[in-house]
């Protein structure tokens, strides 16, 4: 016979309930612990390295507003400082440095000018032997927090994305060194200086080259001095003779590299250039100031009567891009170059074409074409309509061989810029006809060869050495300067 103890009611329900106090303590302590240790992978998570590929901004449209940009009072005229610094004496750079054109008129009266190129009433010989004054070096003013992109490995990232090679980037390194060994001792290049050196400046400004870099460092410094030295002599003024009508070129492609200088390489990376602000202030406001009646710019920078078109107004309004970009406060610079678009609006045919100094077109229509669709990226955006019917019209009728009547540089500097900024399948086509026609046609030196055809608008037979060898160098510094205008990260 066995015995069993037996529970009473009330301590059955006893036992009940703290059975199930048990179970709700193991599953709170269960999901307390859950919760413990999504946390911890969380932080470990948070904490791991990324790679973190800086986006490139493009000049599309303005930037951030005036507002915020920092202030500076104007100066429209400033009294000659002790002597501009030498090379040697200016380059006080910060300790925390990293290594990281216009085309000359000869000086003739010409009562009623030609509305196209080079038929020696406008750009003449100035293109072939050293006298032509150069081109632009696009967008290259990146901010402080662009300074990323100017790594080997950035470049080749964003050459290759694009649509490039790295056959690219050795070609830049090239040319770049070529341009360093013809330096002039001042800092300048060649016998017509002012242009020809803003020209090779923008060309290692568009490679990141800044005062501090390594292998170029002495090169930028003593261009960037030669040309600060020019504009403190003159309250701001930039030529090498002033009586030429063609100096409003030269002027507004040393503005454009002063400019992009000073954002560069004050500005992002904190090198001190003794009297460089103060000469980017005088020459752009001076610029500004010299502006035409009529919305463009004239020869010898008249501001009544004389000659205005698109070429002089394409040169300005991206010395005024290069100026907006460095943060200083320029006075009426907002509606200059409202006035400068609209005169720009008032010279494009219906076909999307620019005319010269009319809406007439003569020849092909296409180099005047790139001047006015980039004007209009620069200041409004890609999608500007204005800049999409040039872009077009360019997609369907613009050529470059070098060694035919279709080789215009000129006119492709501009294009390069226009096409990686439009992006999509006119990018893609213009890509095609370009690169390898600048990649095949550098000699062994760096140099590029002459292109073997004859004046006129499409022709490029008269450029010189430097001159053409600048512009197929910033043509290929595109890839990395610019994004698709659809705003596709890279």
């Amino acid at each position: 016979m066995s015995l069993h103890a037996q529970l009473s009611p009330q301590a059955q329900a006893r036992l009940a309930a703290q059975q199930r106090m048990s179970t709700i303590t193991s599953l709170i302590i269960a999901l307390l612990l859950m919760v413990l240790v999504g946390l911890i992978l969380w932080i470990i998570a948070m904490n791991l390295p990324s790679k973190n590929i800086p986006q490139l901004v493009s000049y599309n449209g303005t930037p951030e507003s005036e507002e915020n940009l920092k202030q500076k009072k104007v100066q429209t005229k400033i009294e000659r400082k002790p002597a501009a610094p030498s090379a040697s004496m200016s380059k006080v750079i910060a300790a925390n440095t990293s290594s990281p054109t216009a085309i000359p008129i000869p000086e003739i009266d010409v009562p009623d000018p030609s509305t196209d190129f080079g038929d020696g009433n406008d750009f003449g010989d100035g293109w072939g032997d050293g006298d032509g004054s150069g081109a632009g070096g696009g967008f290259g003013n990146i901010p402080t927090a662009m300074k990323k992109r100017c790594s080997k490995a950035d470049r080749l990232q964003r050459l290759t994305s694009n649509g490039g090679t790295e056959k690219c980037e050795d070609a830049v390194v090239a040319s770049l060194r070529w341009l360093k060994e013809k330096q002039n001792k001042d800092g300048s290049w060649t016998n017509r200086s002012v242009p020809m050196t803003g020209l090779a400046l923008l060309a290692y400004l568009g490679h990141c080259e800044t005062a501090g870099s390594e292998e170029f460092g002495d090169t930028v410094l003593a261009a960037i001095t030669f040309l600060v030295d020019k504009s403190m002599k003159n309250n701001g003024k930039l030529a090498d003779d002033f009586k030429a009508k063609s100096w409003c070129y030269e002027h507004a492609i040393a503005v454009y590299a002063l400019a992009e200088a000073y954002t560069l390489c004050v500005k992002s990376f904190g090198e001190n250039i003794n009297q460089l602000e103060d000469a980017v202030m005088a020459s752009g406001q001076f610029l500004i100031n010299s502006q035409h009646s009529n919305g463009g710019w004239a020869y010898s920078y008249v501001e009544e009567g004389g000659h205005t078109d698109t070429s002089i107004v394409g040169w300005q309004l991206q010395a005024l891009k290069a100026c907006k970009y460095t943060g200083l406060d320029f006075a009426n610079l907002r509606n200059c170059v409202k006035k400068g678009l609209d005169y720009m609006e008032t010279k494009q045919a219906p076909s999307g074409a620019f005319g010269y100094s009319s809406p007439s077109i003569r020849e092909d229509g296409t180099t005047l074409a790139a001047v006015g669709a980039l004007c209009f990226q620069i200041w409004e955006s890609s999608a500007n309509r204005q800049a999409r019917k040039a872009v077009k019209f360019m997609h369907e009728n613009m050529k470059l061989d070098w060694n035919t009547k279709h080789s215009d540089l000129y006119g492709h500097y501009y294009a390069a810029q226009v096409m990686i900024n439009n992006g999509g399948k006119e990018w893609e086509k213009y890509n095609e006809l370009f690169r390898d026609q600048v990649l095949n046609n550098q000699n062994k030196d760096g140099s590029y060869k002459s292109v073997q055809a004859g004046h006129g608008l499409n022709g490029g037979g008269g450029f010189s050495e430097h001159y053409r060898s600048c512009l197929a160098t910033l043509m290929l510094e595109s890839y990395y300067r610019f994004l698709p205008g659809t705003g596709q990260k890279n």
